[in-house]
């Protein structure tokens, strides 16, 4: 009985000690006061940088990294720096902006332009919801209250220099005037200009149309300003 006894209280192989020490280390690590509050806010840290992960590559895909719906807003949206051959002559007229269609007074402004400046409730009211994704109106948005088409005018004399389709905005149309100003046609049908294309003050360059952004406005125009990598609020450019 002795010699079982020995037996059993016999000490352990270097390789059960090995085995045992971690387990008796976790143990005592555990039961410090510290140890839940530091798993915890491990944990917590994990978890926030997996929901930020998830927001930017959600955000990636409406701001154009992705290249399926991303680039529908990107692409049109993004300004493009403005070239040195854009630069105006000193002695050249600078032409003023009209609205981009016939009679303004008979549409209303179903959209505004989104002005960090502005009040809460006006932001809140400039922000487009796209899916969980809210996103800040970086135009205007002109419709008739009886939702018909209506014809779409070049605002400046220009240069057609974007005209395409994307599955958010709709077909649009890009002009760049002679001052560095740039001009956005979105949510158009019945184009009628092409890349490449000179058009005049008032041209016929389209007609107001739907797009998937923008899809509770219906039939719509939507219209950007832009000025180098930054957009303007139209109604400040715009005649009163």
């Amino acid at each position: 009985m002795k010699e079982n006894k020995e037996l059993q209280e016999a000490p352990q192989t270097v390789e059960e000690q090995q085995t045992a020490k971690p387990a008796g280390a976790w143990k005592r690590l555990i039961s410090k006061k510290w140890a839940y509050p530091a798993i915890y806010m491990a944990a917590a840290a994990i978890i926030f940088s997996l929901m930020w992960w998830y927001q930017g590559t959600v955000s990636d895909k409406l701001t154009g990294s992705d290249t399926t719906a991303g680039s529908a807003i990107t692409e049109p949206d993004k300004a493009k720096p403005t070239s040195p051959d854009d630069a105006v002559p000193a002695n050249a007229t600078v032409e003023e902006m009209a609205w981009p269609v016939t009679d303004h007074t008979v549409l209303d402004v179903v959209s505004n332009y989104y002005d960090k400046n502005a009040s809460a409730e006006e932001k809140a009211a400039s922000m487009l919801q796209y899916g969980d994704q809210f996103i800040p109106q970086t135009g205007i948005a002109l419709a008739r209250e009886d939702n018909q088409t209506f014809d779409i005018l070049a605002t400046k004399s220009g240069k057609v220099t974007a005209v395409d389709k994307q599955p958010l905005v709709g077909q649009f149309v890009e002009i760049t005037h002679p001052d560095g100003l740039v001009t956005v046609y979105q949510s158009l049908d019945n184009v009628k200009v092409a890349v490449g294309a000179e058009v005049k003050k008032g041209d016929l360059i389209a007609q107001a149309g739907r797009n998937e952004l923008e899809k509770d406005e219906g039939i719509h125009l939507h219209f950007e300003v832009r000025q180098g990598e930054s957009t303007l609020n139209p109604m400040d450019v715009l005649p009163k």
